[in-house]
């Protein structure tokens, strides 16, 4: 196979592992909203997780110390998940994109042999 079907085929994997990832962080918001947001319907907790999760911030706010508590970890979680996701769903493209530059020193090294 060609490395542009191996590129393509690792970076389609890595986006699903990615999308996976997410959702589990969108459920999990939506399990704390519900749970700690005193009332917050399913639609609502979906709305307030997904922004946090794209970086917006939250729509409602939080009426108890543990909801404000649970608001402001999972905020923290969803910014440092952003980058490692990125950089997971990316690496196949970094990787194939600094090998281009070593391939001519691997052909001048299996030439010397």
């Amino acid at each position: 196979m060609s490395r542009r079907i191996i590129l393509m085929n690792r970076l389609w994997v890595n986006a699903r592992w990615a999308l996976f990832m997410i959702a589990i962080a969108l459920f999990i918001g939506m399990l704390g909203y519900v749970y700690f947001g005193e009332g917050i319907s399913w639609p609502a907790a979906f709305a307030d997780a997904a922004m946090i999760l794209a970086g917006e911030g939250p729509l409602d706010q939080m009426k108890t110390g543990t909801g404000h508590i649970f608001e402001g970890i999972y905020a923290l979680v969803c910014g440092f998940l952003f980058f490692a996701i990125a950089g997971f769903a990316l690496a196949p493209a970094l990787h194939h994109l600094l090998r281009s530059f070593h391939l001519e020193d691997e052909e001048r090294a299996g030439r010397k042999r």
